[in-house]
């Protein structure tokens, strides 16, 4: 098994390493405390340099996945046994979240505009004062109830098509990758709070309920941020899983 082949996402090696890794645990079905192949058998096995295996063997101690024994090598840990059925940290689109829950959505514009960067818009895309952004406002529904509000906001930079050339009812993740700007991960702040008064007013949501939102700001591989966004869950309708260690 090669990593050095032609592979769609644009993650760095050590991440797919990490990844495949990850994979080798399950597939060989190695339990907590068994021990991982060394690393020249995983070299070997990967066709991968050594110092690439070192790197994504520590992001794997550091998710908490294995441990080192010094003098006797690396060990499968207990978290490495736990699933979640739907991990908070994983990265993905809302589109893709609601279909992996069951959801047969539908996506409703509610607005989309060209506007000045707010300062919390600006100081989170890393904009220079006055830059221009994409404002994306949507409903996310299942039949006519509204499963998930949410606000996101682009760089303008990032798509120099018209705003009404670009149909945005899709995944916005698979969009920006048509732009070779796919976001692969982002940091996210989780609050319960209530819808906006003025969404709920604008959109006749009275009925929403409490709301969990994910305020997160989503990067390219390279490290460059290219999407702000607030989405609203509807709490009666969604929850999400963690592993604590």
């Amino acid at each position: 098994m090669s990593l050095i082949t032609p592979l769609r996402d644009e993650r760095t090696i050590v991440l797919q390493l990490r990844d495949a890794i990850s994979a080798l645990i399950e597939e060989r079905g190695l339990k907590p405390g068994d021990q991982l192949p060394t690393e020249a058998e995983l070299t070997r096995k990967f066709q991968i340099s050594r110092p690439a295996l070192r790197e994504a063997l520590k992001l794997l101690e550091q998710d908490g996945a294995i441990y080192v024994k010094h003098g006797k090598g690396r060990f499968v840990s207990a978290a490495a046994a736990l699933q979640v059925e739907r991990p908070i940290t994983c990265f993905e689109s809302v589109t893709d979240m609601m279909h992996k829950s069951g959801y047969r959505s539908t996506n409703k514009v509610v607005s989309i505009s060209e506007e000045v960067a707010s300062e919390e818009v600006q100081a989170a895309l890393r904009l220079s004062p006055g830059a221009r952004v994409i404002r994306l406002e949507r409903l996310r529904m299942q039949r006519e109830e509204v499963l998930v509000y949410c606000l996101d906001y682009i760089p303008r930079s990032v798509a120099s098509d018209r705003l009404y050339d670009i149909d945005w009812s899709g995944s916005l993740l698979d969009l920006l990758e048509r732009h070779d700007m796919r976001p692969r991960m982002s940091a996210a702040v989780a609050a319960s709070v209530m819808l906006p008064h003025d969404v709920s007013e604008r959109n006749d949501l009275h009925d929403f309920g409490p709301a969990f939102l994910i305020t997160e700001t989503a990067f390219t591989p390279t490290g460059v941020p290219v999407v702000f966004a607030k989405d609203y869950h509807r709490g009666s309708r969604f929850s999400f899983s963690f592993i604590r260690k």
